[in-house]
């Protein structure tokens, strides 16, 4: 997406953001605005924090320890952004961070790990390195939102407590007969979330679990199995393209 000040170095910040408000950066971007970009005392750069929108700042002090910025005006405002929720298996580390770039990128709001019966032991989950990449992808694509990422859970636990409003999309490599691409577009304007498994599948006691939920709406991928990080991309796609805020 192209956008004004293209050539500013953008940054996620936690801190609330105001006009003529001085804020110290953490140690690793000053180090990477310091000594990485190079930049110097009235440079510009462009910050948000996923709830005031963008805002044009400018470095105020530089030496070796920070950099502290003084925050000059505003140069978007907050997006309210969709309302998606991905639950998605582990995977392996270097796939886990590509996962959590483009889940962020294509709009996910809410990103929930889930432990299922074939999910792989040794795909430990590190919500830190998750957030850090969601960070990036943000940062690098013009978002002003970061997705809400949770701690690891169960997909039993989940099952048990779903909420009644929210539709649960099953990315099921046995639908055959499931939901396709056309008719998503029935479901725009409710609130949504996609459940894609480990590479392993889902067992026969899980997809009786989660078909039983009346929220539960079947859909197929294509007739090709996919690996789980694919699953994703392919499945935000339809899903954002038939009923999202594309």
């Amino acid at each position: 997406m192209a956008r004004a000040n293209a050539t500013l170095q953008r940054l996620y910040v936690e801190a609330d953001l105001a006009t003529d408000t001085l804020l110290p950066l953490a140690e690793k971007q000053s180090h990477y605005l310091r000594n990485v970009m190079r930049l110097q005392a009235g440079d510009a750069v462009l910050l948000f924090n996923g709830h005031d929108g963008e805002w044009r700042a400018r470095l105020h002090r530089v030496d070796k320890k920070a950099v502290t910025v003084e925050i000059v005006e505003r140069t978007r405002a907050q997006e309210s952004g969709g309302d998606i929720w991905l639950l998605v298996a582990p995977v392996k580390k270097h796939r886990s961070d590509y996962l959590a770039q483009k889940a962020t990128e294509m709009g996910a709001a809410r990103l929930l790990p889930v432990i299922t019966r074939r999910t792989q032991k040794n795909n430990a989950v590190k919500r830190d390195k998750l957030l850090a990449n969601a960070i990036e992808a943000a940062e690098q694509c013009n978002l002003l939102s970061l997705p809400q990422i949770d701690e690891v859970q169960k997909l039993s636990a989940l099952l048990a407590d779903w909420p009644s409003d929210r539709k649960l999309l099953f990315c099921d490599e046995e639908a055959a007969n499931g939901t396709g691409a056309s008719e998503l577009a029935g479901l725009k304007g409710e609130k949504l979330a996609v459940l894609i498994g480990p590479e392993g599948g889902f067992d026969d006691d899980e997809r009786a679990a989660i078909t039983a939920l009346p929220q539960a709406v079947s859909l197929s991928l294509g007739p090709r199995i996919l690996r789980t990080d694919t699953a994703v991309v392919a499945a935000l796609t339809l899903l954002q393209a038939h009923a999202g805020d594309w």
